[in-house]
């Protein structure tokens, strides 16, 4: 592996086209939205909105038109998703649908499950958590315990999951568990998908610094799922889930997740910076302009059938790191201190930032693991 992975991937005019149209719809829907509730954005939960993307076609673009999709190629979801980022739409609800569960089911499910879940993911119906994380295994993935046994024709899940956004507010779950007891690290894991209102499931949500609860514990306790429920193939579950990680490091929401704090910096510092004010955020601006390109370079991997798995991880490092300084360096450029209640506009999205920017580094890989996946694919260790 080498920098060439990422070359320089332009935006298709036909992707490019679709941008007005975002724009125009997000100027009327996010009329009355205040900066502090755009900064929450991808962790903004309105069902209700999402339903009105869905109408329009921009959930679920890149999956065959027979399930209600658009059949668009990824740089045109990677447009839609820009825009609404940028805008600080609330998207959260179908986030994790649209990213890597639907294109998930689209790849390994059996057409049951295509025909069921997808037209109501590309409707902005069906909202999807991730189970991946579990207590003592951080993001060492490969150390899950949480297990699925053979009970006949049907199997029975026991086990935790943590850190799962949006389960207390999510109708399935995409979960790698454990279905060979006698197995290692990678191997004998598989994937299910398991409908959240089951019995034998309890919810725990977990309040960030903030109050808010995006983050939930998730318990299961003999839980019954039907043959149906098995995605992909059995001890596949490794490979499966690798090549959704691809999905969920590299997109735009890497180094977007502090762009409303960036936009009310600049607001706020006006149009005659000082020397310092201009030299940083020139640089700011300047690094997010990369990182844009090394995302749509990964994109366009995506795009060609490939696994960037490594590039993937490299642009979610680079876009934490990014989105982490962001609150450091607007405390430090301008004299304004961060307020949760009263205070200018600045200082309330500066003070939700500075709350939730910790946690950046920690969903989808921390930085450790990130650091030692690169560290292979540049043959380091």
């Amino acid at each position: 592996m080498s920098i060439d992975q990422f070359t320089y991937s332009p935006l298709p005019p036909e992707a490019e086209a679709i941008r007005g149209a975002v724009r125009g719809f997000l100027a009327e829907a996010m009329a009355d939205i205040a900066p502090a509730r755009r900064a929450e954005s991808w962790m903004g939960f309105d069902a209700a909105f999402s339903r009105r993307l869905g109408e329009r076609g921009w959930i679920g673009m890149a999956l065959p038109k027979r399930y209600g999709g658009a059949e668009a190629s990824p740089f045109a979801r990677y447009v839609v998703v820009e825009e609404l980022l940028a805008a600080g739409a609330p998207v959260s609800a179908h986030w994790f649908a649209d990213r890597q569960s639907g294109p998930q089911i689209l790849h390994y499910g059996s057409d049951a499950q295509k025909d069921f879940h997808l037209p109501a993911i590309c409707r902005g119906e069906q909202f999807f958590c991730i189970g991946m994380s579990e207590p003592n295994s951080g993001s060492d993935l490969a150390s899950i315990r949480t297990s699925a046994r053979r009970d006949g024709g049907r199997w029975i899940v026991n086990g935790q999951k943590v850190w799962t956004t949006n389960a207390q507010r999510s109708h399935y779950m995409i979960a790698l568990v454990r279905t060979d007891p006698d197995s290692k690290r990678n191997d004998g894991l598989s994937q299910f998908i398991i409908d959240l209102s089951l019995p034998g499931i309890t919810i725990r949500p977990i309040k960030d610094l903030t109050g808010a609860t995006h983050f939930n514990e998730v318990f299961f306790d003999d839980v019954v799922l039907d043959a149906g429920a098995l995605i992909g193939t059995e001890g596949c579950g490794w490979a499966q889930v690798t090549a959704e990680l691809a999905f969920e490091r590299s997109g735009p929401e890497r180094f977007l997740s502090s762009i409303a704090l960036l936009q009310s910096l600049i607001g706020a510092v006006g149009a005659e910076p000082d020397a310092l004010q201009a030299r940083d955020i020139g640089r700011l601006a300047a690094r997010l302009a990369t990182l844009r390109q090394m995302s749509l370079a990964v994109t366009a991997h995506l795009a060609a059938g490939r696994n960037p798995a490594w590039e993937a991880s490299v642009v979610k490092e680079l876009g934490t790191t990014f989105e982490q300084e962001i609150p450091e360096l607007a405390e430090a450029l301008l004299d304004v201190a961060p307020a949760t209640r009263g205070g200018s506009e600045h200082a309330r999205v500066l003070a939700y930032l500075m709350q939730e920017a910790p946690s950046f580094s920690l969903r989808g890989g921390t930085r450790e693991i990130l650091r030692g996946i690169i560290a292979r694919g540049l043959g380091m260790r």
